[in-house]
């Protein structure tokens, strides 16, 4: 009978097997995967016959502080649309790119960061992560154009409602390529 030698590879892939069924290693390790994706993937813009629009609308939130707003989308401003979660690996891992974006272009397009997480577990994130961002409850359900049963899922969308991209999955939001957009979509 043969006996079989074990190669190191063979070790890191077991170990690797253990660390993911491990509830304590498995989120860092898929964050970790996660960034290697948003470090090699920018969001593509949509082929113009497959760019979408939604009718303009009055998007009802609920904000960190409790109150309530109405954020126009489709109406004269850019929007970038954000549906994500705390506990989600590909979010935890594009949110520093959003907030890089947010910083430079808060002013100029409407961030609309939705959760339907608990809010008190919501501010402790972002107070440990150190973000500021605009992150909002939904009040309502999203037109239909904007239903999507994976996150994160973002959106940008043109001052005329045109989604002109829409990513599922972790991406670089911080890239050359998305900022050149926005500026595109934001000049006056």
């Amino acid at each position: 009978m043969k006996k079989r030698k074990f190669k190191i590879s063979d070790i890191i892939f077991v170990v690797f097997i253990l660390l993911l069924i491990i509830p304590q290693t498995r989120t860092p390790i898929q964050v970790a995967v996660n960034k290697l994706k948003v470090a090699v993937w920018s969001p593509s813009v949509e082929d113009e016959e497959d760019q979408n629009e939604v009718a303009p609308f009055q998007y009802a939130v609920v904000d960190m502080q409790g109150q309530t707003k109405s954020i126009a989308v489709g109406k004269g401003k850019v929007t970038f649309i954000s549906y994500w979660a705390t506990w989600c690996p590909p979010c935890i891992a594009e949110l520093p790119g959003i907030q890089e974006l947010y910083k430079d272009y808060g002013g100029k397009v409407n961030f609309i960061l939705l959760t339907q997480e608990e809010p008190e577990r919501v501010q402790r994130f972002i107070k440990k992560k150190g973000y500021e961002l605009p992150i909002y409850f939904p009040q309502m359900q999203a037109p239909n154009v904007l239903q999507e049963n994976s996150i994160p899922t973002n959106y940008v969308i043109d001052t005329a409602g045109k989604i002109i991209i829409k990513e599922t999955g972790a991406a670089d939001w911080n890239s050359t390529k998305v900022r050149e957009l926005i500026d595109d979509l934001t000049k006056e």
